[in-house]
């Protein structure tokens, strides 16, 4: 099988105030045909680096180096001009990001952003472009096709976002498709679901695929080869089954070992600090009917103990109930039902210091402009001064671990 991509001495530099950062050096591999590797290492490993470089989407402060040298279906793609390398991007080679939510604009449909990438690199008329624009959602298997292009990302679920990334991606049916951890803020069952879909498309395009991740479990399944970088440099090549079964590499045998071993020792909840009985959520429909109030019943009738100092895990697939009951917990929506700490009711708790007993972490640290006291404060009443007085002391602490 033929290489589509040959990359010899791959080098990137980042200018700094501090000085020059070296993010991937030197390094060299190649992608045959209808393959997909793996490129696998911890985060600043330079494997997004890397991709970006391939397919030039470096940030201002970037420098490829000039002894660097990508080619591409036999051509030297990097001594391109801009004009000629966007003749390509998007054609040739295609991309999906990390992040579906931050990648799609929020102003515009989906019809809008998939038509986008069609009509630069070729021409259509608006009926024509509809209709390719549907049949991409149906090839990803969108639910209910026709009526998302009507919609907004926000409206979207974040399976069906990436499911959109990809509709864009394979567009002008790319020769590579550069992955790069299009599944990590994706359930199990909906990552599974996306893999499964790439296999389909890489099969039926014939593409190859560039498949970033730090997740072992998925690239063991889904890749065929494994390409491992540490610290800007590859450490270990091969084909997946032999460097899964036989790592040559110290730092290929750390993330092998690296997955947890399940918990052997569990708390008895007889020593309970948390008890919930009965807990339901509803949440208000829009009006219909103008004599009657319709909800949405998100969770319920939920019991569970939590142990004194211990650590509970609540599984469950998108739109499961979790981060609402979550939210619950922490009192920051309406219940009904039940919830004591250390046989103190929730509403006790939140009249008089809520400090002492809850602490919540959400999904999505989207922050408002001011202070991180504020912000802390902001999860309960901003205007209480006892709360802004533990939001600084908890600034305190964050301090002192930074």
């Amino acid at each position: 099988m033929s290489n589509l991509v040959e990359i010899h001495n791959l080098r990137v530099k980042f200018n700094t105030d501090s000085g020059e950062v070296n993010a991937v050096n030197g390094i060299s591999f190649n992608i045959k045909k209808g393959e997909t590797l793996a490129l696998v290492g911890e985060s600043g490993s330079g494997k997004s680096v890397t991709a970006r470089g391939i397919i030039r989407l470096l940030a201002s402060n970037a420098v490829l180096a000039e002894e660097t040298k990508i080619t591409f279906d036999g051509k030297n793609i990097n001594t391109y001009s801009e004009k000629e390398y966007q003749k390509i991007r998007g054609n040739k080679i295609s991309m999906i990001f990390q992040e579906p939510m931050s990648s799609l604009n929020p102003i515009y449909t989906i019809e809008n952003q998939i038509s986008e990438v069609l009509k630069i690199h070729d021409k259509y008329s608006d009926k024509e472009l509809k209709n390719k624009c549907l049949e991409l959602l149906k090839q990803v298997q969108m639910p209910e096709p026709e009526s998302r292009l009507s919609q907004y990302p926000h409206q979207l679920s974040g399976g069906q976002r990436q499911r959109i990334m990809i509709a864009i991606a394979i567009a002008n049916n790319p020769d590579l498709l550069i992955a790069d951890e299009p599944t990590t803020a994706l359930d199990v069952t909906i990552q599974a679901q996306i893999l499964d879909l790439m296999i389909k498309l890489k099969n039926e395009i014939g593409m190859s695929i560039l498949f970033i991740t730090h997740d072992l479990g998925l690239i063991q399944k889904f890749s065929d080869t494994i390409t491992v970088m540490q610290d800007g440099e590859i450490v270990e090549q091969g084909d997946t089954k032999t460097v899964f079964s036989n790592p040559q590499h110290a730092y290929t045998k750390k993330l092998i070992d690296s997955e947890p071993e399940a918990k052997k020792e569990t708390l008895s909840e007889k020593n309970s600090f948390m008890d919930v009985k009965d807990l339901n959520i509803f949440y208000p429909l829009p009006n219909r009917n103008f004599f009657k109030k319709e909800f949405f019943h998100a969770v319920k009738d939920v019991n569970f103990s939590i142990p004194r100092q211990s650590t509970i895990g609540l599984v469950g697939e998108s739109g499961s109930g979790k981060s609402t009951l979550g939210k619950a917990l922490a009192g920051l929506i309406d219940f009904k039902g039940s919830v004591l700490f250390d046989d103190l009711s929730l509403e006790s708790i939140l009249s008089s210091s809520p400090e002492r007993f809850i602490g919540y972490l959400p999904q999505d640290v989207l922050m408002n402009p001011g202070s991180v006291a504020e912000n802390i404060a902001g999860l309960r009443n901003p205007e209480s001064e006892q709360v802004v007085k533990v939001a600084k002391n908890s600034c305190k602490t964050i301090e002192h671990y930074l």
